[in-house]
């Protein structure tokens, strides 16, 4: 874990993000105290409930068939 103070941290931020990005912790102090603590994001993994659209959709019989002159649009 590497400490810093604020105006170094201003001043190289990008190397203190790179160092995070391999997985080191940051703590950024202010007149010695520490105020912050950059560490990696990680994104929360959202759940999926099966059958959330069930009843909401539903797929016409003549799905699959193509009018005559549609297929002239892609000559």
């Amino acid at each position: 874990m590497k400490k810093t103070n604020l105006h170094e941290a201003k001043t190289h931020l990008s190397k203190l993000i790179d160092m995070v990005l391999q997985g080191e912790e940051v703590i950024i102090c202010k007149a010695g105290h520490p105020v912050a603590k950059l560490m990696p994001f990680i994104p929360e993994k959202k759940v999926r409930k099966p059958g959330a659209w069930a009843g909401k959709v539903t797929i016409r019989k003549d799905f699959d068939i193509l009018p005559d002159d549609f297929m002239e649009h892609f000559k």
